[in-house]
């Protein structure tokens, strides 16, 4: 039998007839990873063209780029396209660069989490706050600390450009419950820390990130600098929540500038590095970047909340990051914190523009190849 076994396969060879070749693990992950971006560029033209998206989207696995494109107007007026280069509003996104900052403080040992926030503002006008409500409190939105959104910011949006304006609108207030015993979210608990971070780092909110965050990150495109400074490559938002039916720019709806609570502008190539940074311990060590983004307080099904990072699992993926909304500009960073993906979607329109295009993505990424 093995006489007859060899001698076939020496016909075999001579006639050319090969065994058939089964794809490598490499061209098996290529073939996912282009049938993915397919899959996601018609998805992004069809919400395109149907009004439901104008923006910028990344896709990276482990340094390598699946996915970046653009689409839609940046300029609507001037017709100029959306680039992977274009600067989106992103809301509450800033949270993540305000817990960043914070950490970087208790890393230091120059501010304690479950220290009361009096503490280090001791002229806070209201004392039962400052003595009960700590940074951990802050960062997770369990202090009871209340929002900034209503007639009151209507009223003064203009006039609020500095952290220490939104305080002296708002300080006196009391709490809405008992610090640690709910979970609201709460911009101003977000301000609080930027007024932390103020008085503890000796310099203005902007310039502490600017210098602590931003740069160790390579963030070249990203800041805060108020909505009347040109930014050449920053997009103009549009809304419909200005006038009902009517797509139109945001302008009157935003605040002076960007706040630790959230505002600013970046870039989905500036997010990307600062997932990468934060995996790369570039702005904390590993202890403290664990504690930054482990969540801490349940807020929906496979998801917590941790230091200015959201903590949830999305099929069988862990991933980090965080969200922003508001008229006219919606945004979404989702990362695996030890390596593998990062996904960034930024958007000019409403919610749930960038939203939606992420949650068409998680559930879709390749499975990785060893």
């Amino acid at each position: 039998m093995r006489i007859v076994a060899a001698l076939v396969l020496l016909v075999c060879a001579a006639c050319g007839v090969r065994e058939p070749t089964v794809p490598g693990p490499a061209a098996t992950q290529a073939a996912a990873d282009s049938a993915f971006a397919g899959t996601l560029r018609a998805r992004l033209e069809a919400a395109t063209a149907a009004g439901e998206f104008s923006g910028a989207v990344l896709v990276a696995r482990d340094g390598r780029t699946l996915f970046e494109g653009a689409y839609g107007l940046a300029d609507r007026e001037r017709g100029v396209a959306n680039t992977p280069l274009t600067q989106f509003r992103v809301g509450s996104m800033n949270k993540m660069l305000t817990g960043v900052a914070a950490l970087q403080l208790v890393q230091a040992g120059t501010v304690r989490l479950d220290t009361p926030f009096g503490t280090y503002l001791p002229d806070y006008p209201n004392a039962e706050m400052a003595l009960k409500v700590t940074p951990h409190h802050l960062l997770t939105h369990t202090g009871g600390t209340g929002d900034i959104f209503g007639a009151a910011f209507t009223a003064h949006r203009l006039e609020l450009r500095t952290t220490a304006d939104y305080l002296r609108l708002y300080g006196a207030r009391g709490l809405r419950f008992e610090p640690g015993t709910q979970w609201e979210y709460s911009n101003y608990g977000f301000l609080l820390l930027g007024a932390v971070i103020e008085r503890v780092g000796g310099t203005s909110y902007y310039d502490h990130v600017a210098a602590r965050v931003l740069a160790p990150a390579g963030m070249t495109a990203t800041g805060s600098a108020p909505e009347d400074s040109l930014v050449p490559g920053r997009a103009v938002g549009y809304t419909r929540q200005v006038v009902p039916g009517q797509l139109v720019s945001n302008a009157p709806t935003l605040p002076y500038r960007g706040t630790p609570a959230g505002g600013g502008y970046s870039t989905v190539g500036d997010l990307a590095r600062f997932a990468v940074a934060l995996r790369e311990h570039r702005l904390l060590d590993p202890a403290h970047t664990a504690q930054l983004l482990a969540g801490k307080v349940e807020t929906g099904p496979g998801t917590r909340y941790a230091y200015g990072f959201v903590d949830r699992v999305v099929g069988s993926r862990r991933f980090v990051g965080h969200s922003g909304g508001a008229p006219g500009m919606n945004g979404e960073l989702a990362f695996e914190p030890n390596g593998g993906y990062v996904v960034v979607v930024l958007s000019n329109l409403d919610p749930p523009a960038a939203g939606q295009v992420a949650a068409f993505i998680l559930p879709r990424l390749p499975a990785s190849t060893p």
